[in-house]
């Protein structure tokens, strides 16, 4: 059995985005395909060992400091060097700059994986700083894999390492999500009515969300927001400029509840309009559940989840206007949206499976060992 080792600034029950569902994903299909993940996280709730995430086994160390949303951690760097001297395989997830430092610090000699979630588009300033220590470790890895030919072929970062880019696109496993019961489905349908657009995800400044309200505001279309973050304030106060009757920011809501508003939605709307969304996990969840999509082109991972025309609607960028249009052509059209959503269910079923993603995963760690 190959002993992988996967580190990210953060991981469950700490937080629960959509890396963290990867490598939750990657490492609860492991054992099937003849490897065993353990993940190292910093938390600020200081360090332990051996805590257990579902099947896996999980490590913290204590979170000292955030700096441009980095989380740095000086104990991390004994951690990571102990349990990487147990391991077969080093599992990084990009970015984050500290674990760059941790790489060269430790000269742990093992083979090495970065998935590459993202580029890096927010810190402009401080990238022009970590650029070179970056391109030294990207250098230094053994195999780098993005989530999509869309992502690998359009990111000006990983274009230039194209000869270890591997591309495997993430993948949800429909039974590690719950059930949910009729009463929690009778609850929803009561409360928001039998047909609504549905967003999931943190409230983040590259989700477009204010693009959204703007065309719940000219569509007075239903739409509910799911999910919590820096921006809900913000958001929750444009609502009310906009005099939005219509949108419902349910905050953050345990499983079951995502789970009961992924079933009953009408259709699934995702505005993000930069590339920081490389790929978009809950967009995945909408095409998991057999929803239409309505999503935008920014060269990433969700043009490869959403095929324009087959499994919904694509709209440009950073346009309320067309994403009102988007939305008033599905609304007016159910024959349509049933015909959609079933395309995105069955290409969920053929191309995103956690099993095909823990696979090609095992492939690649075989290969560098």
């Amino acid at each position: 059995m190959i002993k992988v080792l996967h580190l990210f600034k953060t991981y469950y029950p700490e937080t629960m985005g959509g890396i963290e569902q990867v490598i939750f994903q990657i490492a609860e299909g492991g054992a099937k395909h003849g490897f065993e993940s353990e993940v190292l996280y910093l938390s600020d709730r200081g360090a332990a060992r051996n805590e257990r995430v579902g099947h896996h086994v999980t490590h913290r160390s204590k979170l000292d400091l955030h700096v441009a949303s980095t989380g740095f951690s000086l104990s991390a760097f004994k951690d990571f060097a102990e349990l990487a001297r147990e391991a077969d395989v080093v599992h990084y997830h990009f970015p984050w700059p500290y674990m760059d430092l941790v790489h060269f610090v430790s000269r742990i000699h093992k083979p090495t994986v970065v998935s590459y979630h993202s580029d890096i588009v927010k810190q402009k300033t401080l990238l022009k700083l970590y650029q070179p220590l970056m391109n030294c470790f990207l250098s230094s890895v053994d195999c780098i894999v993005a989530s999509s030919p869309n992502y690998a072929a359009s990111s000006p970062v990983l274009t230039r390492f194209k000869d270890k880019v591997r591309v495997i696109p993430y993948g949800l496993d429909r039974e590690t999500y719950p059930q949910p019961s009729s009463e929690k489905l009778a609850y929803w349908r009561e409360r928001l009515g039998e047909r609504f657009f549905l967003f999931v995800g943190a409230l983040r400044y590259y989700k477009g969300l204010d693009y959204l309200l703007e065309a719940a505001r000219a569509t007075q279309l239903p739409v509910v927001i799911l999910g919590g973050g820096h921006l809900e304030a913000a958001l929750k106060a444009q609502a009310i400029q906009l005099e939005l009757k219509n949108v419902h920011f349910l905050g953050g809501l345990p499983d079951d509840d995502k789970a009961a508003l992924l079933t009953l939605c009408y259709a699934f709307v995702f505005p993000s309009h930069l590339r920081s969304e490389s790929f978009g996990i809950s967009l995945l969840e909408g095409a998991m559940y057999g929803k239409p999509m309505i999503s935008c082109e920014i060269g990433s991972g969700t043009t490869y989840i959403n095929i324009a025309g087959e499994t919904g609607l694509v709209v440009p960028p950073r346009d309320a206007g067309a994403l009102a249009q988007a939305m008033n052509k599905l609304w007016s059209e159910p024959t349509l949206v049933a015909s959609m959503g079933k395309a995105a269910e069955r290409r969920f079923e053929e191309v995103f499976s956690s099993d095909s993603m823990a696979e090609s995963y095992a492939s690649i760690y075989l290969s560098l060992i």
